[in-house]
């Protein structure tokens, strides 16, 4: 039919997760002072890792079962 749109809602979030998590893990430890010593860059990196590779899992699914 076409172009699945959880491709590019995967690939966005989990680019953007990477670039997250790299600067979470490159970032002065000084900045999270103010999140309780939380790194949520780090974090949310992760979360938005998960979730766009659960959105490119479910299109690649969807895709071989059509």
């Amino acid at each position: 039919m076409g172009l699945d749109i959880r491709y590019p809602i995967g690939l966005m979030f989990a680019l953007l997760g990477v670039v997250l998590i790299v600067f979470g893990l490159m970032s002065d430890k000084a900045i999270y002072a103010k999140s309780l010593g939380i790194n949520i860059n780090l974090w949310w990196g992760v979360v938005m890792l998960a979730f766009g590779v659960v959105m490119l899992v479910m299109a690649k699914r969807a895709g071989r079962s059509s």
